[in-house]
């Protein structure tokens, strides 16, 4: 979807609009078999063993509302139970406890293009699904001409749906999603559609529903999506509500949520391990020092594996000295996943009073913030230990420390945002 990511929703005060969706309690389990017998063999080896099963809980006591001409979005990771959350409001599952209170003729799309028969034409299909959404025959038919004018397929109507390409056919899928005419729409990851210009069109119409003041609930990972279009959101993980309200907060909390779940790669961007030596960097080089730790932290002191942008890259690390350094000087690189050096500085030991040694056996230990301008994605950081950065022949061994990734919703060109101090003025010609 083309959306702006940096524009901040319009502010709509909602707040005095009735409540046309009401959820409290729900919850939703599934028994997941523990094995599964896959013949009629197996059946007849073991006639009695039992299908063991265990429970999976889907939603767990889900408590929301949304009111009339609310855009509501619903975001989780996979698994956490948003879909299954959708289904239950469109009627396909059945709740095991709580209830779900709706105001309002629905239009569920839970997934674009189901229902379709390929084996039918575009005309044909468009007129079924029509009447399959409640809309009578005439009505369906006479809505013909603009799904297929959205769509851009007026040449094309009359071909069966087999005949289409995968782009044909979520074109027209979403051509017919935005005619229904219903009170309540229900829309689960339909957002990324067809090319760039039809995306930009798709992102026009949703602008229009929000506007028109229709009460659209949508599921999805796209992020800028929630901030561009909805007024309120929540975060589902583990059948739970984890964060509801601002879609700024909730999206901040989503990517959060993801990278903090996530492990670091590892030998990703292929460099060293601790204590070993780039050989083609620097020949025949001696083991000097070795890593003992290092990490990031927040600022409530936890280790994190990933920053939101913007936020210090607060750092912590250990090295031993594994013979005397005289005078050591520590550089510091951060190089991106395609192994571009973003960014990097030097520390010595500073300390007012030392003889500027570490001596063998001993530890140095490095901490402190650095600026953080660096732009959403993976980085790796290392150091490069010079033995004695007085002397000519200078001695370097490279140390990796770990990768982290930096997250957020702000887009700026390039590796790092620069800051900048600019005035424009515009001057009228002389004729």
């Amino acid at each position: 979807m083309t959306t702006d990511p940096l524009a901040d929703t319009e502010t709509r005060d909602l707040s005095e609009s009735p409540v046309v969706i009401s959820v409290e309690g729900l919850k939703k389990s599934f028994n997941i078999p523990l094995h599964r017998v896959e013949s009629f063999k197996e059946r007849a080896v073991h006639p009695l063993r039992k299908t063991e099963y265990r429970e999976l809980k889907a939603l767990d006591g889900i408590d929301f509302d949304v009111r009339q001409g609310e855009f509501f979005g619903i975001v989780g990771r996979n698994g956490s139970g948003k879909s299954t959350l959708l289904k239950i409001l469109a009627s396909i599952y059945r709740a095991d406890a709580g209830q779900v209170r709706m105001a309002g003729r629905l239009a569920p799309f839970i997934e674009l293009g189901v229902g379709f028969n390929h084996d039918l034409t575009a005309h044909d299909n468009v007129i079924m699904n029509g009447v399959m959404m409640g809309l009578s025959r005439q009505k369906a038919a006479a809505r013909l001409d603009r799904v297929v004018e959205f769509a851009e397929l007026e040449d094309f109507k009359e071909l069966k749906l087999k005949n289409y390409s995968s782009g044909m056919l979520v074109r027209l899928a979403f051509s017919l999603m935005i005619q229904a005419d219903a009170d309540i729409m229900l829309i689960d990851e339909v957002l990324a559609v067809g090319d760039a210009s039809f995306q930009q069109k798709c992102a026009d119409v949703f602008n229009q529903m929000r506007d028109a003041g229709k009460t659209i609930v949508l599921v999805t990972h796209d992020m800028s999506a929630v901030e561009s279009f909805c007024d309120r959101a929540m975060l589902i993980e583990g059948g739970h509500v984890v964060e509801a309200g601002s879609p700024r907060d909730v999206a901040r909390a989503y990517l959060k949520l993801n990278f903090d779940a996530e492990t670091p790669r590892q030998e990703t961007l292929g460099f060293l391990e601790d204590g070993e030596v780039e050989d083609d960097f620097i020949p025949g080089v001696d083991i000097q020092a070795k890593l003992v730790d290092s990490w990031l932290e927040n600022g409530e002191g936890e280790r994190v594996t990933n920053v939101e942008i913007g936020d210090p890259l607060r750092l912590n690390l250990s090295i031993e000295a594994l013979r005397d350094l005289n005078r050591p000087l520590f550089t510091f690189q951060i190089n991106d996943a395609k192994h571009t050096q973003v960014t990097g500085f030097n520390q010595t030991l500073g300390v007012e009073g030392s003889d500027d040694i570490v001596r063998e056996g001993e530890t140095v230990t490095i901490s402190g913030e650095i600026e953080n301008r660096l732009t959403p994605g993976r980085y790796l950081l290392t150091c490069w230990v010079t033995r004695n950065r007085e002397t000519s022949e200078r001695v370097v061994q490279g140390l990796k420390l770990f990768e982290f990734v930096i997250f957020g919703m702000k887009r700026t060109p390039g590796l790092v945002e620069a800051e900048a101090e600019l005035s424009a003025k515009v001057e009228k010609s002389d004729g």
